[in-house]
Parts: C-alpha cells; structure tokens; sequence
C-alpha cells in the first residue's frame, strides 16, 4: 500500500491597507501531509515463487481461488502439483502461460494432467519444441480450449481483480518471443501486484503507462535491460521477486533495484518465496535468507 502526499494550506493571510493602496500582503504557507489510504478488508492473497532456477513458477490462491502464472521447465510441474495437493486444492481457476518459452510452458503438461484446470490464458503466436506438443497434447485429453490474447481480459476471484494485458504486436522481431509475453495486474485491496513475464524492451515500452505497483514481479529473470531503469521509475514498486539463477541475474539489475531501495527477494539466493497481501500491506517470507 503506497502512502499519497498531499500539499494542504495551512495558513492564507491577507492585509489590504486600503481599497486604494497598491500595498498588499498575502502571506501563503504549504506544508506536504503524507496520508495513508483507508484500511480494507478482504482476505489474503498468498503468492508460492517456487525455486526452480532460470524459469518462472508461481501460484496465487485466496479463499476460494486458485491462479498459476507459468509452470516452469519440464520437471517442474511435479512440485506445483504436490503443492496444491498438501492444501488441499482440487481445480486452478486460471493457468496463465506468459509465453512458450521452455522455462515457462515446460511444466504446463504435468499440472494440466494431474488437476482440474478450469481456463487457461496464453498469446497467440506459434511455436515449436517438445514442451509445447506436450503441451498442446495435455490440452487436447483434458479438453481444454486456451484463450489465446488478443486483446486485455479482467475477472475478479474473490476479491482479488486480474487484468491480464495481452501483446499489442504480432511481430517483436527474430528469435524474439519473450516480448509476446502476457502481463498480469492484480489490485488486492489498495496493493496492487504487477507479473511481467519475459518482458523486454519493447513489451516493457508497451506497459510504461500500466500504472503504479507495491509488488513487482521483475522481467526476463532479472536479466539487464536497456529501459529497466525507466520502467522501475515508472512502475514504483517497493518490493520485488526475480525467478532466476545466480548466473542470469544481472548485477546492473540489482544495483537498480539496491538504489531504488526496492526491498527485493532472487530464489537463485533465497529459494522459495512466499508472499501474503491482506490488501493493505505485503509481507515476504524466504526459505533461505532475507
């Protein structure tokens, strides 16, 4: 929950010397009030970043929801499934797959085979590679249709409201499907979480605008980027997750986030993380460290 400041007058003084007189006195003194937002009430939000190295794992579940962003490399999906069995959850709502990449689809067949997925959420583009005819194959025994994104899609579960942003290009250039990636925004009470996928320079030009967050889910494994420095300043988030390795993870990227003093977990330093939303504050818990 970010704190607003406001600019209140405190004190106007106005001294005519008379209705002639060119003498006037007009004394205005401001002062900057920083003002919290009013305390809400709707349940938690909790977010599992699973430690599965150079790829992107995570799920969201509330009281009666459950969301996957990504689902990891081929081995993956086995510890989404065992997660979701230990709590007791039978059906995911939403598998949003950002983009085909292995690191992200590649655990996709496994969880799809194993529970009940009730919609799930991709790009339109094509691609080619083992994962994604596992993939596709899955889909096709469960009977499941995916909605491929061409334009931004809003639904609300529990009271937590997703507005998945789809790709607004069809073409990012060669060998370049990480800017197809969809980006997810959920607003929770006054916390607002913002999941950018793979994002690149030109995915990231398109969200410039998406507004202000309290969680940060960082793009394209916190990898360097020209224009991560103009979208951390225009997206103000004050604490953030990175998916990735020890080798991925930029020290340009992380001397960013350090001067922005962006309170930041990596599962390549503090495995798996967990995230709690009450809609009024996020609290972060590691497995390893802080």
């Amino acid at each position: 929950m970010k704190k607003f400041a406001v600019l209140t007058a405190l004190l106007m003084t106005v001294s005519l010397v008379s209705c002639t007189s060119k003498d006037e006195k007009i004394t205005v003194i401001e002062s900057s009030e920083t003002v919290q937002q009013e305390t809400v009430n709707v349940g938690e939000l909790d977010l599992t970043v699973f430690d599965v190295g150079k790829a992107d794992s995570m799920v969201l579940t509330s009281e009666n929801s459950t969301v996957i962003i990504d689902c990891g490399e081929k081995g993956d999906g086995k510890e989404i499934i065992e997660y979701l069995e230990e709590k007791n959850i039978s059906s995911v709502d939403y598998l949003i797959i950002t983009h085909y990449d292995k690191d992200h689809v590649g655990g996709a067949a496994k969880v799809i085979n194993n529970i009940e997925v009730k919609n799930v959420l991709a790009p339109d583009y094509d691609e080619e590679s083992e994962e994604m005819d596992k993939y596709n194959k899955a889909l096709s025994e469960a009977g499941i249709t995916p909605k491929l994104l061409t334009g931004d899609l809003s639904f609300t579960l529990d009271n937590a409201e997703y507005t998945v942003y789809a790709p607004k290009q069809s073409d990012y250039g060669e060998d370049n499907d990480n800017d197809f990636s969809l980006v997810t925004k959920i607003t929770h009470g006054n916390n607002v979480l913002l999941f950018t996928g793979d994002a690149m320079e030109q995915r990231l030009e398109e969200i410039m605008d998406i507004g202000d967050c309290d969680f940060l889910k960082v793009p394209y494994h916190g990898r360097s980027l020209d224009n991560l420095d103009d979208f951390l300043s225009a997206v103000t988030p004050e604490k953030a997750v990175v998916c990735t390795s020890k080798s991925e993870f930029s020290a340009d990227t992380q001397k960013e986030l350090i001067n922005r003093n962006i309170e930041y977990y990596a599962t390549c330093f503090n495995g798996k993380i967990e995230v709690k939303s009450d809609g009024n504050n996020i609290d972060i818990t590691a497995e390893k460290g802080a």
